[in-house]
């Protein structure tokens, strides 16, 4: 279970990375455009990858149907809420709402895969929802219950939708298969929502003149913030199930300041300590999942 922890760790450092770089692109950029460039992107990386990988004569041999609605409805759809939690509040409550992803997540494991909850798996919960409460700890001040944070609470219970059912629906294809075709959903969503807010002039879809600083913070945020995380991110639901690796989200903002801290901002031992907390939490979970 070790490698396959690493392996949703590094997926979660990797979404993290694209934070910042969301940050600076929404100051020209309106978010409907903002997302669909970025779900392109990253289209055309993880295709490329798995082209590369397995043969271009993979890609007939799945159903594209079926991976465009998984996609489409649990990742778009969750993507494109998330986004709008942050521009309707903070980037605090959209970590915060990020961070009740495992709620969302078990609830889903207990309702369709009817799982059993045992005394050490809530010992684990606990640590887990103790150690993101210290590691929120000023966010927490931030966040206040509005549509926004509800609109971000929707978002984490599709993504946690979709993240279950790209395992469940396509058992039968690659993981590189299962996030190409799932992530064709996304930007078959996004495209939608950008056709719909242009016909009714809702805004958001700006899109500045192109720089060469625009492209570096695509790459960043397409590349390793969607592409990479996602291939990561379905490889470690697939081998831990969606409650334990949604657990893995709540050390996101630990991340983004371990990234802040090596660009030059402050170390916080608080937040380290949260995430050391988290991890003891993700650990008991996993004893008592593989003991039961």
């Amino acid at each position: 279970m070790l490698k396959s922890n690493i392996t949703c760790a590094l997926a979660v450092l990797s979404f993290a990375i694209g934070f910042p770089a969301l940050e600076i692109l929404l100051n020209d950029w309106g978010f409907v455009s903002v997302v669909l460039v970025r779900n392109i992107i990253a289209f055309i990386l993880i295709l490329s990858i798995w082209i590369l990988k397995e043969g271009f004569e993979t890609i007939s041999l799945v159903s594209w149907s079926r991976g465009f609605m998984v996609g489409a409805i649990g990742y778009g759809f969750g993507s494109v809420l998330l986004v709008i939690t942050q521009v309707l509040t903070t980037t605090f409550t959209a970590a915060f709402a990020a961070a009740l992803m495992p709620l969302a997540a078990i609830f889903l494991e207990i309702l369709l895969d009817k799982r059993r909850i045992t005394k050490k798996f809530i010992l684990g919960l606990t640590l887990v929802i103790i150690g993101s409460i210290v590691i929120l700890e000023k966010t927490l001040t931030n966040v206040k219950f509005n549509l926004g944070l509800i609109i971000g609470l929707l978002a984490v219970t599709f993504f946690a939708w979709g993240s279950r059912a790209t395992v469940k629906y396509l058992p039968e294809i690659s993981i590189l298969a299962r996030t190409s075709i799932t992530t064709l959903g996304m930007v078959g969503f996004s495209f939608l929502i950008y056709l719909f807010c242009m016909s009714f002039k809702l805004g958001a879809t700006s899109i500045p003149q192109i720089k060469i600083e625009y492209i570096y913070l695509f790459i960043i945020y397409a590349g390793f913030g969607l592409a990479i995380s996602q291939i990561l991110w379905i490889k470690s639901v697939n081998e831990l199930g969606i409650g334990t690796a949604s657990f893995h989200l709540n050390i996101n903002p630990f991340y983004v300041m371990l990234i802040l801290f090596l660009i030059g901002y402050e170390w916080n031992w608080l937040q380290a300590a949260g995430a050391i907390v988290v991890i003891s939490g993700i650990t008991i979970t996993q004893i008592n999942f593989n003991k039961s």
